[in-house]
């Protein structure tokens, strides 16, 4: 169990602290459940309600909000970031492998950094380059020629192709693929050839890409995720695909090939973004999107219906399908309505 002092916390998130800086703290806990010992933050004001018999050792606050505590404070700039670094200084969750396994698979020609660690029946092809403090976990499978920087995690069941660059300090979690092949084929009277994946995937520093998540490899160019970028779980990024720094894009969601997307983009989860068109950056495209053309001016962009009773959507339906009929009759009165040319 890790133990911080609030001195320690205050550090750590930059805050200034009223209170007794030598009162410890073990974890963070949510304002109404936060018990002695817990340290607790206040990012929505719904929440206010709970501050004056809160029982957490401290609580974060933003300067407005500093009378309203009865106890130990620490007044950060943004309270829901000062509970990320803290439950970092805090977090207990082991590593995916603690050191070389004995039934890991390891080429002779691997490039281990220091301390390495590799967990059991993992498999590290040869050519291979590991940097410092990267931790393969369990049942991994590294490809030919591979690199995975320094500080990097792999969890349990991860596939790494060959040629595949991953950058420094990046988390990967189980069961996610990079770098298989993209969904290539020409048609020849009906049957289907394979067109071969020559490009791989590039991955930035700081990546972290979430389990069950797939990112093929480019056809003939590489496949690119920038620095910074997280993608959630069970995702599907398609060949020659590039993500810009920053963005962040929610579970479930699926590109299409050669598809650009800028920076400090945000994707809302179960997004459907259609093949070869750009989105600028700083664009945010809620939950459930459909994307069927490039954007290229920043904004906030929603589609689909909201969830209807069965009847209304019957209804609303049924209106969808006589919208080209209504179309045709509008613009047809709107004729007879408009004045002649000879009037």
């Amino acid at each position: 169990m890790t133990q911080l002092t609030l001195a320690e916390l205050a550090t750590i998130t930059g805050g200034e602290l009223h209170g007794d800086a030598n009162a410890s703290v073990t974890m963070v806990a949510p304002m109404d459940k936060a018990q002695p010992g817990h340290v607790t933050f206040l990012s929505d004001s719904k929440y206010a309600k709970y501050l004056a018999d809160c029982q957490a050792t401290v609580v974060m606050v933003k300067q407005a909000q500093r009378d309203l505590c009865s106890g130990n404070v620490l007044v950060v700039a943004d309270p829901y970031v000062a509970f990320a670094k803290v439950a970092q200084a805090l977090d207990t969750t082991p590593k995916a492998a603690e050191q070389i396994a004995p039934s890991a698979v390891i080429a002779e020609d691997v490039t281990l950094g220091e301390n390495v660690a590799i967990g059991a029946n993992a498999v590290i092809e040869t050519g291979v380059t590991l940097g410092d403090n990267v931790v393969i976990g369990a049942g991994c499978f590294v490809g030919k020629n591979a690199s995975i920087g320094a500080n990097s995690q792999l969890w349990a069941n991860v596939s790494v192709y060959h040629e595949v660059q991953i950058g420094t300090d990046c988390l990967v979690q189980a069961n996610t693929v990079v770098g298989s092949d993209g969904f290539g084929y020409a048609n020849e009277k009906g049957e289907w050839i394979k067109i071969p994946q020559l490009g791989t995937v590039v991955v930035g520093n700081r990546v972290e890409i979430g389990s069950c998540t797939t990112i093929d490899r480019g056809a003939l160019e590489d496949t690119i995720i920038e620095d910074n970028v997280i993608l959630d779980n069970q995702m599907q990024i398609a060949h020659n695909v590039q993500i810009g720094y920053g963005t962040a894009m929610a579970g479930g969601t699926i590109v299409a090939g050669s598809t650009k997307i800028g920076k400090y983009c945000i994707i809302g989860g179960g997004s459907v973004i259609n093949g070869h068109i750009e989105i600028v950056d700083g664009t945010t495209i809620t939950g459930m999107g459909m994307v069927m053309r490039s954007i290229d001016e920043k904004g906030v962009y929603s589609s689909g219906i909201p969830l209807q009773t069965n009847k209304e959507w019957r209804k609303t339906a049924t209106r969808v399908h006589r919208i080209d009929d209504m179309n045709k009759r509008l613009k047809a009165v709107e004729k007879q309505l408009k004045p002649s040319a000879d009037a």
